[in-house]
């Protein structure tokens, strides 16, 4: 797997067979290798779609792709890329995109959506001790349902606040959404997602709230935002 910084792909090399080849003994490795090809060609169409309609009650077009949209700078970066649908459908006229994620399979899905913005790729561990940062600055770090999938409490989470501050230009914001654990009012089909994904290793969230959150982020940031939309915590975080 490459570890060092990339440039966007050839369409040869996007369609090309590769096997992901996720660190074993990374913190964020088990939930970044659910994430493989036959998935990420049903992701939209489950988590953006039926899920976060009908289960977290937070819709994609109407509440979550608004708030991407809101917070996005001229220098961005998407972490936890996904299938890079935010992406795709928000306003990129003027932005310079990096793609940063662990998993291979989805930095090849996400560039080839934005291929026409000629996207910076780099393949990292957001959760890591030794985590290389970038060499330049952003004004806007989107981390968008990547908290909810690390594995340990939102305590354990913090490593990735303090990772990407350092990342962030003077007046930059990291800005994302989680999905919130048991303590959330869900309804019965988000109960059975929720039970299943942290039985399965997928997700790690059952006790994931808003306490827990603002903790993490109010360590690192002075100006923290906070809403609560069903089963999902929006934020933003400012110097």
């Amino acid at each position: 797997m490459r570890s060092d910084r990339d440039q966007l792909p050839s369409r040869e090399d996007l369609i090309r067979p590769h096997n992901q080849q996720i660190p074993a003994k990374s913190n964020a490795g088990r939930g970044a290798s659910f994430y493989s090809r036959p998935v990420l060609n049903v992701y939209d169409l489950w988590v953006l779609g039926l899920s976060n309609q009908l289960a977290w009650k937070c819709p994609t077009r109407s509440v979550l792709l608004p708030f991407y949209e809101e917070h996005m700078g001229a220098q961005h970066l998407d972490v936890g890329v996904g299938t890079g649908f935010y992406l795709e459908h928000s306003r990129l006229a003027g932005s310079e995109i990096t793609l940063l994620d662990l998993n291979e399979n989805c930095l090849r899905k996400a560039a080839g959506r934005v291929r026409k913005s000629k996207p910076e790729i780099l393949v990292r561990d957001v959760t890591s001790s030794t985590f290389e940062q970038p060499p330049k600055r952003f004004d806007s770090i989107a981390l968008f349902y990547v908290l909810h999938c690390l594995p340990g409490p939102m305590e354990s989470k913090q490593i990735v606040i303090e990772n990407l501050k350092r990342c962030l230009a003077r007046d930059g914001v990291l800005y994302g959404a989680t999905i919130l654990g048991g303590v959330a009012r869900h309804n019965a089909f988000a109960r059975f997602l929720l039970r299943t994904y942290n039985e399965i290793g997928c997700f790690s969230n059952w006790a994931d709230d808003i306490d827990g959150l603002r903790k993490i982020l109010g360590r690192e940031f002075g100006d923290v935002y906070i809403r609560q939309q069903n089963s999902v915590a929006l934020f933003a975080a400012k110097r």
